[in-house]
């Protein structure tokens, strides 16, 4: 999944959008069943499976109290996952937790651990990113997964495009040494 919306539903979605925006929990829900699976998949990977339900939750009940405000400009999972990618940032406000976040220097290919020696767990995609620092994560999920610039990821993340840049690259590195990439 590249985790750009399809435009097959946006005809169901966009009539869907209106009728919750009028109070149909209905159709909401509906949108509800159609996006859930990528919304969770993103928390997922940005926040780690323990906070996972809870943002995912937490995207819904904000796109709930904020579907009036979609216009159709765009497709309904474009905004979805806009506004999904906001409240997950958002539950990082902390500044203690945005220390953490953005770990300084080479250290990160340290904190990702060795590679596992079953050839399975190695390949296990999902276990290295979970083992990134929530910064690197953040911005590795935003740039390889979502697709975004690292000057959107810089305004997103409240960081310098530089910031971005180096978090990608130490991402990058503790997957590979993770991975065994450098064998």
């Amino acid at each position: 999944m590249t985790g750009r919306p399809s435009a097959a539903a946006a005809p169901d979605d966009l009539a869907d959008a209106r009728l919750g925006a009028a109070g149909d929990r209905e159709a909401f829900e509906r949108l509800y069943r159609r996006h859930v699976a990528r919304i969770h998949s993103l928390a997922r990977r940005m926040l780690g499976e323990e906070e996972a339900d809870d943002a995912t939750q937490d995207a819904f009940i904000r796109a709930w109290e904020k579907l009036g405000t979609f216009r159709g400009d765009a497709a309904f999972g474009t905004w979805l996952h806009r506004l999904a990618i906001n409240v997950m940032l958002a539950a990082r406000t902390a500044a203690a937790r945005s220390q953490q976040r953005l770990v300084q220097g080479d250290h990160v290919v340290e904190r990702a651990g060795r590679p596992k020696a079953d050839l399975e767990a190695r390949m296990d995609f999902e276990s290295a990113i979970a083992t990134l620092p929530a910064g690197a994560r953040e911005v590795f999920m935003l740039h390889d997964v979502e697709g975004f610039k690292h000057r959107e990821i810089a305004a997103l993340l409240g960081v310098t495009a530089g910031t971005s840049k180096a978090q990608l690259h130490r991402a990058r590195m503790a997957l590979r040494a993770y991975l065994g990439g450098d064998d």
